[in-house]
């Protein structure tokens, strides 16, 4: 009707009836994908792989990284192929040296009670697994016979080795260790001697120590060099700082983990206005050590976009002494409590260092400014008059 009448061109009603009404119009943008998972797994997927024969020259660490089920039917696979081999082999043995029918008067056997193909066959698994029943067994009659014993014991052990190996080490890979050793869910920026530092907490779960831990930390954002090249992964190592100094930690107990923001470091203009989800920043941890049990060689990855790093915020102290030892509440490990932070970057702190004295002057006159307040709300409940001391 409006559009009969003039007052709205049919095109635009044309057009605005072609639309889904339930679909909008204008889309958010979408999180920024994740370089490392919060559990530190990489979130990588490897396409177009042309050699795909370079998987099979090293075929132990094919099988390790397989996962369970397909490790398990390869051997399972590879016991029945094998015992059909050998038991077609020692068939065929019987076969020629004419076992299978044997006549009246016709000499030994190359191996005993064989008279088919499935006794060949359970002869076969009673080689291989050394079960050795008594019914079956091999004579001397035939060379050929000890030959394929000999081949088949070989055979059976190398499999069994290979299996026990990669089973062993599925069970005892390095990332096990890792699900003890966990991250606060989110980093902070906040003050600590006078300078921005970026800080997490670390912590292990289990009483066996991790020998030679060390931490390292990495921003990865999509940079372009002045020469136009576009690298959209751009890994940049930057020092991380703890109590004992250097790299290396002593994680008996959990540990605040931070760097220091200066000039160096790759954060230097970062403001609190880039920390949601649409920045292009990711701070990934690694920390590695050998574990003390096993002596094998674990490392355990976390990483923190921008919208997972609070402002002006701290963790809150979870060691406390009890009893003569120290105890550690886990059940605090991620909080953190907002102290005076100023708002702005490392870069803007280091050129006007009267910010910090401002923040500084703000917060000494916090608690007085809260004292006064309650002193004065707070009334006598009595009162002496002049009157009554007359």
């Amino acid at each position: 009707m409006l559009s009969r009448k003039g007052i709205i061109p049919e095109e635009y009603v044309l057009t605005r009836l072609a639309e889904d009404p339930t679909e909008p119009r204008y889309r958010a943008r979408e999180r920024r994908a994740r370089f490392v998972s919060k559990k530190g797994n990489c979130n990588v997927a490897h396409k177009n792989i042309r050699e795909q024969g370079r998987f099979l020259q090293d075929v132990f660490t094919t099988l390790v990284d397989l996962k369970w089920p397909h490790t398990l039917l390869i051997f399972t696979m590879s016991f029945l192929c094998s015992w059909l081999l050998f038991a077609m082999a020692w068939w065929l043995i019987a076969f020629a040296h004419g076992d299978l029918a044997p006549i009246e008067g016709a000499g030994e056997p190359c191996v005993t009670s064989i008279h088919s193909f499935s006794s060949a066959f359970l002869f076969s698994i009673e080689v291989q697994v050394t079960i050795g029943f008594g019914g079956r067994m091999v004579t001397e009659e035939c060379p050929l016979a000890i030959l394929v014993l000999i081949v088949q014991n070989i055979v059976g052990l190398m499999i069994n080795a290979i299996m026990l190996g990669c089973i062993f080490m599925k069970t005892a890979q390095a990332h096990r260790r890792a699900e003890t050793l966990i991250f606060s869910k989110h980093a902070v920026i906040a003050l600590r001697h006078g300078r921005l530092c970026f800080m997490l907490r670390v912590g292990d779960l289990r009483k066996s120590m991790i020998i030679s831990a060390t931490i390292h930390m990495q921003v990865v954002r999509k940079t372009t060099s002045p020469e136009g090249e576009v690298v959209p992964l751009h890994q940049v190592d930057i020092p991380m700082e703890n109590g004992v100094g250097g790299n290396s930690i002593f994680l008996v107990a959990p540990l605040i983990i931070y760097h220091v923001i200066d000039a160096n470091s790759p954060l230097y203009d970062l403001a609190p206005g880039d920390l949601h989800h649409h920045q292009d920043l990711e701070i990934i941890v690694i920390l590695e050590g050998v574990v003390e049990t096993t002596g094998i060689t674990t490392q355990a990855r976390t990483s923190y976009l921008a919208d997972e790093i609070l402002w002006g915020q701290r963790f809150v102290p979870i060691v406390a002494e009890e009893d003569g030892r120290y105890s550690v509440d886990y059940s605090k490990f991620g909080n953190t409590i907002k102290v005076p932070t100023p708002l702005c970057t490392a870069r803007q702190l280091d050129e006007d260092r009267s910010l910090l004295d401002a923040l500084t002057l703000a917060s000494a006159r916090g608690p007085l400014r809260k004292r006064s307040m309650a002193v004065a709300k707070a009334k006598p409940r009595f009162s002496i008059s002049p009157d009554s001391l007359s």
